[in-house]
């Protein structure tokens, strides 16, 4: 799936100087399609968040991933939370395999890190840990790695912070492309909690292995769905949740039919995976709710 390599519209951006971030509003192209939108499904490991851990948890990830082959899925997307504490490639060989003979992707994984920290040892190990899971990803066979930009620590200077997010992303991108890795960067807070924010690292970050994760619940504006549309057209995978919130924060049921309309109009080929964090037994939740993505999906298609 061919990108469009990322304009660069601030040439200071590359050296140490001081930096700003380019204007959100410069259009930069979005990611190639072919004109004709295309949905597969998956389930995120997430989801299955309180089987998945404590001292003794009820289920494995080879459970989950079982769970996903019985519900129909296309897909399975493998949390990187739940793996052992040290990761062996036997152990992830053993799941490539069971995934194969199940008939599912490992439609990607996904990581917790954090490009803010200004102390350089912490940094360096957030930039360590991100290129050891896209080795890891590379075994899997998973295409893509959800990550964050991270945070803005207290008493740090924002443009400082931001620039140093830019270039960590950029180096684990260079690194990603060299194992046949996309990083798919997430609406998550902070510098990413709005549209106008994912976009600016978008805008700057150089390198064809990146886009955007949308996760449909991080946004919580009053124009959801607008700020879900501006950044579709550069998503490399979409997370979907069940509910939404605005400003106030009440919840209120996603908009299914929309969202698959949303992504429909943005020519978005690739995985939608249901990330269930409400408090209902995953089990029972998750194939309700795929079922009605799946209907919401394949009627947008036509």
């Amino acid at each position: 799936m061919p990108i469009h390599r990322r304009r660069f519209l601030n040439s200071s951006l590359a050296t140490a100087a001081s930096v700003a971030l380019p204007a959100v509003g410069t259009a930069i192209p979005p990611i190639d399609r072919n004109g004709l939108s295309k949905f597969k499904f998956s389930l995120a490991a997430y989801s299955y968040r309180d089987l998945l851990t404590g001292d003794t948890p009820r289920l494995a990830l080879s459970d989950f991933v079982a769970d996903c082959a019985r519900i129909g899925l296309e897909g399975t997307e493998l949390t990187s939370y739940y793996f052992p504490k040290e990761v062996t490639p036997a152990y992830l060989r053993q799941l490539k395999k069971q995934c194969f003979e199940l008939g599912l992707d490992i439609s990607g994984t996904a990581i917790a890190n954090d490009f803010g920290p200004r102390d350089a040892e912490k940094l360096q190990a957030q930039i360590a840990h991100t290129k050891r899971w896209i080795e890891y990803a590379e075994l899997l066979g998973a295409p893509v790695i959800r990550i964050f930009a991270g945070h803005i620590e207290k008493g740090a200077r924002a443009e400082d912070s931001l620039r140093q997010m830019i270039e960590s992303m950029e180096e684990c991108c260079d690194f990603a492309g060299q194992h046949g890795v996309f990083l798919a960067l997430e609406n998550h807070g902070g510098p990413t909690d709005t549209a106008d924010g994912l976009l600016k690292f978008v805008q700057a970050v150089r390198s064809p292995w990146f886009g955007v994760n949308v996760d449909t619940g991080n946004f919580h504006s009053d124009d959801i769905y607008g700020e879900i549309a501006r950044i579709a057209p550069y998503a490399l995978n979409v997370q979907i949740k069940v509910v939404i919130s605005g400003p106030d924060g009440r919840k209120q049921p996603s908009d299914f039919p929309r969202l698959a309309a949303i992504l429909r109009d943005a020519n978005y080929r690739g995985y939608i995976v249901l990330e269930y964090e409400e408090d209902g037994d995953p089990r029972v939740e998750c194939p309700k709710f795929i079922n009605q993505l799946r209907e919401a999906f394949v009627e947008a298609a036509h």
